[in-house]
């Protein structure tokens, strides 16, 4: 079964709809590569998920220890070469709240680490990753 269906509305948007929820997100080419940059772009996404997937295995951690990393944020920067056009870096700085003790830090810092989209993203893609604890 397909997760989701995306249709081109022209003008290089797209609406992608997650199909088991429902959910639609928008995106569009960004205005340096003829696009308006009214919504995120297909890069955008891909340099984000990797920061929500960051959280949700270190969520996952920290349920299982009992801690809390509720209204922890991320500031993602993407990072694109010219020639071949692709991502050439991502650069992800976690803003911690909630975790004081050393050891819980590392643990959750080392499962941020192992997520499926770092692992996934292919080798040549610089990812930096910083974690601000609070």
């Amino acid at each position: 079964m397909p997760t989701s269906t995306v249709v081109y509305k022209g003008t290089l948007r797209t609406e992608s709809t997650h199909l088991q929820s429902g959910t639609v997100i928008i995106t569009d080419a960004p205005t340096d590569n003829h696009g308006k940059g009214e919504a995120f772009s297909p890069t955008d996404m891909v340099a984000n998920s990797l920061a929500t997937c960051m959280f949700s295995i270190m969520g996952i951690k920290a349920n299982a220890m009992n801690v809390h990393i509720e209204g922890s944020t991320a500031d993602v920067t993407k990072i694109m070469q010219a020639e071949p056009r692709k991502i050439s870096e991502i650069i992800v700085v976690l803003n911690m709240k909630g975790v004081s003790d050393e050891k819980n830090r590392v643990i959750l810092e080392r499962a941020a680490m192992t997520c499926p989209v770092f692992l996934s993203l292919h080798p040549d893609i610089k990812k930096s990753i910083s974690f601000n604890w609070n």
